[in-house]
């Protein structure tokens, strides 16, 4: 299993903190958080890892380069960054998109117990990696599920039609590679293809009836980065104390 993590943006909402630094940077316990991430995915036993970068990508690039351990990474520099959102980095990696493989949000921080239970989860072409709670709003990817299988995906859910939301984190298997790739190479011909979030082909290819499957973890670990406020959940749950990271046995 190989892993893409799309690490491409600066993370603008959590000026100045980015004001040079890309999110993906940001230091986390005694990490950063694509350390982190990495760490974790070793952890499990991945042994490769392709970074999609952008914004100061040679920050990026320098830190990958100090790592002494962990997945073979390399990185591919989407120089659409500013100008497009994050489908574009999924068609930059494409070419990685050959075998089984994770597609991860460079700002998706996750505890080992979740990728177990995604790594362990049934074979199945492709499966979004979901949460549940009581309220969501405006900024959570909600899914629509019909039984464990979503039918929708997107900001703009109504409250009747969320189910859960999306983590940031997908496993492509089998046939699912090029079910992904091709609509992918779809949607970036269109008008809408440089202004759309790669969640939008999953859309897509669900209310176009193909099967799409979901795993649940509800109550395990996780955080996603994209506020100062959120920075300090990443820090409270991932960071501080050397105990934090023997605790999730990332390193």
């Amino acid at each position: 299993m190989h892993a893409i993590i799309l690490s491409a943006g600066r993370g603008s909402r959590l000026l100045p903190l980015t004001t040079n630094l890309p999110k993906c940077l940001l230091p986390i316990g005694l990490t950063t958080v694509l350390g982190m991430q990495l760490d974790t995915l070793h952890a499990a036993g991945i042994t490769s890892a392709t970074i999609v970068t952008g914004f100061n990508s040679e920050m990026v690039e320098a830190e990958l380069d100090k790592r002494k351990k962990g997945p073979e990474t390399r990185t591919l520099f989407n120089p659409f960054f500013q100008v497009a959102d994050n489908l574009a980095s999924c068609w930059m990696a494409r070419e990685s998109m050959k075998e089984d493989f994770l597609l991860i949000n460079g700002d998706t921080l996750f505890s080992p117990r979740v990728l177990k239970t995604v790594l362990d989860a049934p074979k199945s072409n492709i499966a979004v990696t979901i949460d549940q709670k009581t309220h969501y709003d405006g900024d959570d990817m909600k899914v629509t599920l019909d039984g464990s299988r979503l039918t929708a995906i997107g900001k703009t859910l109504s409250a009747e039609a969320t189910n859960g939301e999306s983590i940031g984190m997908l496993r492509f298997m089998g046939e699912g590679t090029k079910i992904f790739t091709d609509e992918l190479e779809r949607l970036l011909r269109t008008k809408e293809g440089t202004r759309s979030w790669f969640l939008s082909a999953i859309h897509g290819l669900a209310q176009n009836g193909v099967e799409i499957n979901t795993t649940l973890i509800k109550g395990y670990n996780w955080a996603e980065l994209d506020t100062p406020e959120d920075y300090e959940v990443c820090r409270a749950i991932f960071g501080g104390e050397d105990q934090t990271r023997k605790r999730f046995a990332v390193v």
